[in-house]
């Protein structure tokens, strides 16, 4: 009996030691993530949007392939357990940001920022609605909340939304599922060879892509841009990356996407900071309610440590 108690009293303080460290990677990636819209505004501006993508995940991708090695886990790239989760991994995370990265041409960094919360509520629909994870009322509040920010931002004056919210609004419901697959591959490998393995796969398509729609426009031709490319593929597409993947090692995916909510509030700041892009007020009253629903979202009450399965 004592060893039980033991055993059980020892589980629950690693549990909660997992959920506090998922807890401190997503506040971190959420700070890195902010400068995600911001940086890829000034690069699909300079490059186009597929050029960006593809320039910034080919950086990326140097960089975890380098470090892999390091911690000799090349081999856990050819995985025969974890390749259908990082296959589809790819292919959700791939068609993600094609499409945030055009959204870009037709709305602004805080707009997608915003908007890119909703995954919150697609993940609640998956996970609890549909799937198995379960949620508190305070944090079904939470995710109402939440919601009623994003759709200040997205319906304005009227019900009409512009291309590139829509395409901001479809990523955002593509992105639960893509964390779900990150989560699985994650079991199997570490979060280096999942963010490799992933971009690796991609680079092929987008450059073919990038190629048949859009003028061809090499790395070295804007020198300005290119920091901003070099930023946003080492803070974002590796750092905060790699952050992401391991917190949903810890935490759940709906508790993720709650802690999440602190990204528009870093890209309207880092946004005002580095383009001058004053936050205009209807997205200072949508983020309101994101903050307030990601605090209701991250109270500890029944969310599972571990996510859906």
């Amino acid at each position: 009996m004592t060893q039980g108690m033991t055993a059980l009293l020892n589980h629950f303080k690693q549990t909660v030691f997992d959920r506090r460290r998922g807890d401190i990677y997503a506040l971190l990636l959420s700070m890195l993530e902010g400068f995600f819209p911001v940086f890829s505004l000034v690069t699909v501006a300079a490059f186009g949007a597929l050029h960006a993508y593809f320039y910034t995940i080919l950086l990326a991708t140097f960089v975890l392939l380098v470090l892999a090695w390091r911690r000799g886990e090349i081999s856990a790239l050819f995985d025969y357990e974890a390749r259908r989760d990082l296959l589809l991994t790819s292919l959700f995370i791939t068609s993600l940001f094609v499409l945030v990265f055009i959204s870009l041409r037709y709305t602004s960094a805080g707009n997608v920022a915003v908007i890119l919360v909703l995954q919150l509520l697609f993940s609640y629909v998956y996970f609890n609605v549909i799937g198995q994870e379960r949620l508190s009322v305070l944090h079904s509040l939470g995710a109402a909340l939440m919601g009623i920010g994003a759709v200040i931002v997205l319906f304005p004056q009227n019900f009409s939304v512009n291309i590139g919210d829509g395409l901001a609004l479809v990523a955002a419901a593509i992105a639960p599922v893509a964390n779900h697959y990150q989560q699985r591959a994650r079991r199997r490998v570490s979060s280096f060879v999942v963010l490799a393995f992933r971009n690796t796969v991609a680079l092929p398509v987008l450059f073919a892509l990038a190629m048949f729609f859009e003028p061809s426009r090499g790395l070295f031709s804007d020198k300005r841009a290119l920091l901003w490319l070099l930023g946003n593929a080492l803070l974002v597409f590796v750092g905060a990356k790699i952050l992401w993947v391991e917190a949903l090692h810890h935490i759940s995916i709906t508790r993720l996407s709650a802690m999440a909510a602190f990204i528009p509030v870093f890209t309207l700041l880092f946004a005002w900071w580095l383009l001058g892009e004053i936050p205009q007020p209807r997205q200072i009253v949508g983020v309101l309610p994101v903050i307030i629903g990601a605090w209701f979202m991250t109270r500890n009450s029944s969310v599972q440590s571990k996510g859906y399965t």
